[in-house]
Parts: structure tokens; C-alpha cells; sequence
């Protein structure tokens, strides 16, 4: 469980497999409601501590970024941070700016005005280490990928202190589209175009026909016959 301020508050949260709920919310682009703005789409939610902060400068630089690798992937950006939308219309700027961006245009997904932490308590986003200059939790920096299905399919929690890794996001979301559809496992390390594993619920047989390239076993010293490599 997520617990709030002293840790005596216990805070609602989101569980794997969770439908996340459908929030309205006042964003850089106006009022959205989480379920519309994702349609048919998979989707990225992902939590900042406060606006005009460095690390999390950074990071919003880096996913805008790669705002194309995640469209190329259908899945929808959405950020949050406690602050509110002129505040994060401002920090646009120099967001965008630390990408050598002279343009001026703005973050290529919206930002979600957090101000008064309801939907950071909702989602169990806040972090009971780390505090404002009011004694107030800041957000930690969430990642929520969510499917189609609006059901949530991959949470990461990072503290305030630490900056996501958003290649590995990216990879980690197209393990989860790729065995999404495929009975699958990606390995440790995997990258898209590598081997993946046959899942161990499937007979040979069953792999067989599901996989007309076959499969290779890993003879290991216990000798049984669990470690499957195919082609995806």
C-alpha cells in the first residue's frame, strides 16, 4: 500500500491489471477525461514532483523528445505535475528550450494542473520522503502505461531524486504490446527483433503450432525443458 505524509495515511493506489479511473482534469490543452482523451489508443501517465525543477526539466525535455517513438507506437503522452497550467505553459518554454528548441513551440503532450494533489492522492502518486517549502509530499515520478482496455498494464515508481530511463520505457512498452497479442515472454535485456521465450503454460505441441519456426531448448542441470527460445 502507498501511505501519505507521516505513513500513518493510508492512500488510495493503483494496482496491475487496475482500470484507472475516468479523471477530469484541467490540462495545457484544456479540460480532458482520461478515457476519452486515450480512445482506442494505449497511453503513458507519467508524474513530476513540481514545475521549474531541474531533474524533472529534463526529463519532460527527453519524452517530448521522443514524443514520435511513442505515436509511432499509438500510445498517448500525458504528464502531471502539482502546479498549475499557466505555471506549466511557462516551464513549456524552457522545457523545450533545454532541447535547443528555438521555436518555442509547446511540450508535444499535455500537462495535467495537479494543484491541489486529488488526483496525485487518487493514484497513489505522492512521495512521503520528499517535501515542499510548505512541509507538503511532492509528487514521485510515476510511470502508469495503460492499454487499451483502459487497464493498467505497467507501473514504475522512481523518487523525486531519480530520473526516468525513458529508452527503457520504451522498450518495456513494446514487450508489453508484443505479448499483448502473442503467447510470449520477453527475456532479461530484450530489445525488439531478439529471440523471446515461449511462455511455460504452453505443451511443445501447443508451441509448435503456434510458432511454425519452431523453438530452441536450453539444456540446463536440473534437465527440465522450461527454457524455450523462438523467433516473435
Amino acid at each position: 500500500l502507498h501511505k501519505c505524509q507521516n505513513r500513518k495515511t493510508v492512500m488510495p493506489g493503483i494496482l496491475l491489471g487496475d482500470v484507472l479511473p475516468n479523471f477530469e482534469a484541467e490540462t495545457t490543452i484544456g479540460k480532458i477525461k482520461f478515457h476519452e482523451f486515450l480512445g482506442n489508443s494505449w497511453g503513458i501517465l507519467f508524474s513530476h514532483p513540481r514545475d521549474f525543477t531541474p531533474v524533472c526539466t529534463t526529463e519532460l525535455a527527453r519524452a517530448a523528445k521522443l514524443h514520435d517513438e511513442f505515436k509511432k507506437r499509438d500510445v498517448k503522452m500525458i504528464a502531471l505535475s502539482i502546479d498549475s497550467v499557466e505555471d506549466h505553459r511557462k516551464w513549456s518554454e524552457d522545457i523545450m528550450s533545454f532541447n535547443q528548441d528555438k521555436t518555442c513551440c509547446p511540450v508535444p503532450f499535455p500537462i495535467i494542473a495537479d494543484d491541489k494533489r486529488e488526483l496525485s492522492v487518487l493514484l497513489g502518486m505522492l512521495d512521503p520522503d520528499e517535501r515542499d517549502k510548505d512541509g507538503m509530499p511532492l509528487t514521485a515520478r510515476c510511470v502508469f502505461v495503460v492499454g487499451p482496455d483502459k487497464r493498467l498494464k505497467l507501473s514504475i515508481l522512481y523518487p523525486a531524486t531519480t530520473g526516468r530511463n525513458f529508452d527503457e520505457i520504451l522498450r518495456v512498452i513494446d514487450s508489453l504490446q508484443l505479448t499483448a497479442t502473442k503467447k510470449v515472454a520477453t527475456p532479461v535485456d530484450w530489445q525488439p527483433g531478439q529471440e523471446v521465450m515461449v511462455i511455460p503454460s504452453l505443451s511443445d505441441e501447443e508451441a509448435n503450432k503456434l510458432f511454425p519456426a519452431g523453438f530452441t531448448l536450453k539444456e540446463v542441470p536440473s534437465g527440465k525443458k522450461y527454457i524455450r527460445y523462438t523467433k516473435p
